[in-house]
């Protein structure tokens, strides 16, 4: 029975999750993200020193106000623009993936969407409002860098490209060779904008906004679609694919949003209107030992481990998964493609993402603040960094992995118990 399931699981998710882990748009998505995350942190990290707790009692109001005023730059300069990053790195590595300029493509696509947005603010012109730069028109970014990426490499493959004569610097070579595909790209992108003039929209942000942004991200904050996300990526891991990676690719864009919700109202002392956050998958899910929070794994082995290989697995994985890192547990222990902890894997993700989400609904720990914390900060610390400080964030990673732990207890026995009896029957 153990088998047949299997077998009719492998062969319904493996094609779906190749295709997804093959497509050239997510791997660009996911390449975009990545060449935005340290500036990321960097901002985040500063959110969290200028809202140090207590800060405000021990100092003046005018010397916080200064303090808070002297280390807004750094999040200015990169959490509230982060967008901006994000479209420059789509576009730089879909266009590396069909060999072409590299560096041509992630500016086309950052000119594209400058063209596509509007600079006016409040009646004033030649301006444009960080908000657009940011989580907000990160849809738009995406959409894009997608197509001006295509269009570039269409107009390139075409060879609509003026030659330099030899012996002319190769960068001169480079930029001259570039200018009609990039010309011929972002004059499609000023058609667009004034297509849209005429519309009842205005601009293609509100068609965006209107049409897709709003209905996907009211999805991706609900419960129900969080937990279907998360079954996912367990499901993928199980089959040694990166669920992470898979998932990610498609959710992050609607995580990212709802954190910047959260981490603008956080600025302004307002309440925060999102529970499910890009933090709060990855603080109070995979923040606690890495997909499937398995540092609650590795401590239960040293609480019931009796198998010199369970125990091995243990001291092997509990150094990096106090950083997050679990690769040594889900290919050690095994976790890929083993029917012993198929049902604790699946289970208590799911257990912990209702456990969390309620515990923020009801006001018993604060939502997620909309910092990013470093994906390897060792849980406890994460959880009190993501909350804006809160000690209860804390308190609530150390919760799960205890109800983690009591649902794993008596798989990991069982399987502890076969390594054990197979160690003493090799040993006779």
């Amino acid at each position: 029975m153990n088998n047949r399931f299997m077998e009719v699981l492998e062969n319904m998710l493996m094609p779906i999750a190749d295709k997804l882990n093959n497509n050239r748009y997510l791997t660009a998505l996911r390449d975009g993200f990545m060449v935005a995350l340290p500036l990321i942190i960097f901002g985040s990290i500063f959110v969290v020193i200028a809202n140090f707790p207590f800060l405000d009692r021990m100092i003046s109001e005018e010397a916080f106000t200064a303090y808070q005023n002297a280390l807004g730059p750094a999040s200015d300069a990169t959490l509230s623009i982060m967008g901006t990053f994000v479209i420059i790195g789509i576009g730089y590595k879909l266009t590396e993936h069909y060999g072409g300029e590299a560096i041509y493509g992630g500016v086309v696509a950052f000119a594209a969407f400058l063209i596509l947005t509007p600079q006016v603010l409040e009646d004033v012109s030649g301006v444009i409002p960080t908000s657009s730069l940011g989580a907000e028109g990160m849809f738009l970014g995406i959409f894009t860098a997608f197509i001006s990426a295509e269009l570039y490499r269409f107009f390139v493959q075409k060879d609509w490209t003026i030659k330099m004569p030899a012996g002319v610097p190769s960068a001169v070579s480079k930029s001259f060779s570039a200018l009609i595909p990039i010309t011929m790209t972002l004059t499609v992108f000023l058609l667009i904008r004034i297509v849209f003039s005429y519309t009842p929209f205005d601009t293609i942000q509100n068609f965006i906004y209107t049409i897709i942004q709003e209905p996907l991200t009211a999805l991706g904050s609900g419960l129900p679609a969080t937990i279907i996300a998360v079954l996912m990526i367990q499901v993928f891991w199980f089959f040694g694919l990166h669920g992470q990676i898979i998932v990610n690719s498609v959710f992050d864009p609607i995580w990212y949003a709802l954190n910047d919700q959260n981490l603008q109202a956080f600025q302004a002392g307002t309440e925060l209107p999102n529970i499910i956050t890009k933090q709060f998958i990855d603080s109070f899910l995979v923040g606690m030992g890495g997909t499937g929070m398995t540092l609650a794994v590795i401590i239960l082995i040293f609480i019931i481990g009796k198998s010199r290989q369970l125990k091995e697995i243990g001291r092997l994985g509990a150094p990096a998964g106090i950083f997050n890192v679990n690769e040594p547990i889900i290919f050690g222990l095994p976790i890929v493609m083993n029917p012993l902890i198929i049902i604790p894997w699946l289970l208590a993700p799911v257990v912990v993402t209702i456990i969390t989400y309620y515990s923020m609904a009801i006001g018993l720990v604060p939502p997620p603040a909309g910092i990013i914390v470093p994906w390897t900060t060792p849980p406890i610390l994460s959880g009190f960094l993501a909350t804006g400080n809160a000690w209860q964030g804390a308190v609530l990673q150390a919760v799960n992995i205890v109800v983690v732990m009591v649902i794993w207890w008596p798989f990991l026995k069982l399987l502890d118990k076969n390594y054990y009896e197979s160690e003493e029957t090799s040993e006779k």
